[in-house]
């Protein structure tokens, strides 16, 4: 086989089911439709997966272009393997509910982390203020 450098090598790939990480977190499953030198990717048949802990929910999105600076992660699945996780699927809204607690918890424990640190006369940089890139 013959290598194609860049995202030519990709070419190969289209309409088969992957999965894609994107730079703000979310993970996006469906068929790779398109793509192009920028690396801008078309899904066709577009799910968003969130996980929490052992669960995980899937939200249809359908036709989704993804630019390529945002793409983290893109791969494959398995179709054979795709049904053997140890994750137990639960309704949109149940996963909808488990992610909002966990944020909560998450928020909580970082104020009170905030607060030990100011208390100790150290200071935290806010989250706004800082680059995202």
């Amino acid at each position: 086989m013959n290598y194609m450098p860049g995202t030519a090598s990709l070419i190969q790939d289209i309409d088969k089911k992957h999965l894609v990480l994107l730079r703000d977190g979310r993970t996006l499953i469906g068929y790779l439709r398109s793509i192009d030198q920028f690396a801008n990717l078309v899904l066709h048949q577009t799910v968003e997966r969130i996980h929490v802990g052992k669960k995980y929910g899937d939200i249809p999105r359908g036709i989704f272009v993804v630019r390529g600076e945002n793409v983290v992660l893109l791969g494959e699945i398995d179709l054979e393997k795709e049904s053997d996780t140890p994750l137990q699927q639960v309704s949109i809204e149940e996963i909808l509910e488990e992610q909002r607690v966990e944020q909560q918890a998450k928020q909580e424990s970082e104020k009170l982390k905030v607060q030990a640190l100011k208390e100790r006369g150290l200071a935290v940089p806010r989250a706004d203020t800082l680059d995202e890139y």
